[in-house]
């Protein structure tokens, strides 16, 4: 009896106890209760369909979807594999010579080598690669290592210093490249690829997504045009590739913005139009074809919109229009504003100088403009071919040389001086028709590559020519 009453004690008290759970359970489910598709009063929710397949645990706003995890839209594996094998490890190695270690004793005065290294992107089956100015400077040896660890002796073929674009080649076939994309249709927020060597680890891609176009690097006195990019690039990555989802070229990579020297959030890549044309300008003719429109100006902004008593704060006020031009011929003048050009809005002069750097001498553009007084217009112009720059401060104006004539005078670099004011520069015997192939042991390839040279030159300047004899000479100003 004594067990009887234990075993129905204990069933009893666990019957007591799922009845209060019930009870319980049943209060709150009746407090909180949810109909299918309709918003509960007190909670604010609703309550998805069981046929839907989705959690009856997932509550989501009546006025919204659910969000979605945020993934990449397209799978990077493919492109990985497709492009790879085009990018380059580059090595450049220096021979420097010690003039103020001889002095004080350190090693002798002997020179010694200095090695650095890049990246670099085929573009051709046959070799040509294009990367970094900056990472084949003052070269005495260049070595490229492919993605299989074959390597090749490189020479370099031309260079674009002011735009850090030089184009090299290796004595090599059927290799795989990869071809160029529009970057004027890259979108804020697009994901892209970077591909490059850093820090001699061998072949490595970072991801991130557009974060600017036609971004200025203030303070290097020049203006830049730069896709901004949140992939993770660092020291030798300069050169690498910069790719879209279709496996396509849109930028090459050049530098960070730090002050680190490492990677801390952005890095900046050349557009891949701008790079497009100058590797085919530097292959087809040895030298840049750069397109002048004839207009100088300034980027609007709210300050000197004041200044100038007009409403519009985003565009290029024309200051000055050249008239021997086209643009003058059709109709620009001094005072109007430049909003766009063919499918493009120019808001900065990034944006307006980044474009023209993509055209060849001969494209035809057109240009929206405002009129003083508001009226709109669309004008139709050919950019004309600008191979010369005047040196100011020299008192001289500089001509590209294409590779044949270049090659006629025995030359694999230089740049002509067509025309001298200068009576110094006369007296010394320096005339035109004399070719100027360094300044400060750096080779010059363009007229831009003087002009810039000698504009920053302080003190004393070394000047290495080739006479109109065929004599090499070599000048030295104080």
């Amino acid at each position: 009896m004594k067990v009887k009453s234990f075993w129905a004690g204990l069933a009893g008290g666990v019957l007591g106890v799922f009845i209060t759970l019930v009870v319980v359970f049943s209060f709150f489910v009746k407090k909180y209760e949810v109909f299918p598709g309709k918003k509960n009063e007190e909670t604010g929710l609703v309550h998805e369909n069981k046929s839907e397949k989705t959690s009856s645990a997932l509550a989501v706003s009546n006025t919204a979807q659910a969000p979605r995890l945020m993934q990449a839209p397209f799978d990077f594996r493919d492109i990985i594999r497709k492009t790879k094998d085009a990018v380059v490890h580059v090595r450049n190695t220096q021979i420097v010579v010690p003039t103020y270690e001889w002095f004080y004793g350190y090693r002798q005065g002997q020179p010694y080598k200095q090695e650095g290294t890049g990246s670099g992107v085929i573009i051709s089956p046959d070799g040509y690669i294009v990367t970094n100015y900056h990472v084949i400077k003052n070269a005495s040896e260049l070595e490229v290592t492919l993605n299989n660890k074959k390597t090749y002796p490189a020479q370099i073929v031309g260079v674009d210093a002011q735009n850090d674009i030089a184009v090299i080649k290796i004595p090599a076939t059927g290799l795989t490249y990869m071809e160029f994309g529009d970057s004027n249709r890259l979108e804020l927020g697009e994901w892209v690829l970077a591909i490059g060597n850093p820090f001699n680890l061998g072949t490595t891609v970072t991801a991130g997504i557009v974060s600017a176009k036609a971004r200025d690097i203030k303070g290097n006195q020049k203006i830049d045009s730069f896709i901004q990019t949140d992939a993770v690039i660092n020291p030798g990555n300069s050169g690498g590739a910069l790719i879209n989802e279709k496996g396509e070229l849109v930028g090459i990579n050049t530098m960070i913005f730090s002050l680190t020297g490492s990677y801390i959030g952005y890095s900046f890549a050349i557009p891949s139009n701008i790079v497009r044309k100058i590797a085919n300008d530097i292959i087809e003719y040895g030298s840049i074809q750069k397109a002048k429109i004839g207009v100088s100006g300034y980027e609007l902004n709210d300050q000197i919109a004041r200044k100038l008593g007009i409403d519009r704060t985003e565009g290029i006020w024309v200051s000055d229009v050249d008239r021997d031009s086209d643009t003058y011929r059709k109709g620009l003048r001094p005072g109007d504003i430049i909003v766009g050009v063919d499918d493009q809005k120019v808001s900065t002069m990034a944006q307006f100088l980044g474009y023209l750097k993509s055209k060849e001498p001969g494209s035809k553009l057109l240009l929206k403009i405002v009129k003083p007084g508001g009226k709109e217009k669309v004008i139709s112009i050919v950019l004309q071919k600008n191979d010369t720059a005047y040196v100011g401060n020299w008192g001289m104006l500089v001509k590209n040389l294409t590779r044949k004539e270049l090659r006629k005078r025995g030359l694999e670099n230089g740049v002509l001086i067509a025309q001298i004011n200068n009576r110094e520069l006369l007296a010394n015997g320096i005339e035109p028709g004399f070719i100027i192939t360094k300044i400060n042991d750096v080779p010059v390839y363009t007229a831009d590559d003087v002009a810039n040279l000698l504009h920053r030159a302080g003190g004393r300047t070394i000047v290495e020519m080739q006479d109109n004899h065929g004599q090499a000479v070599r000048y030295i100003f104080r």
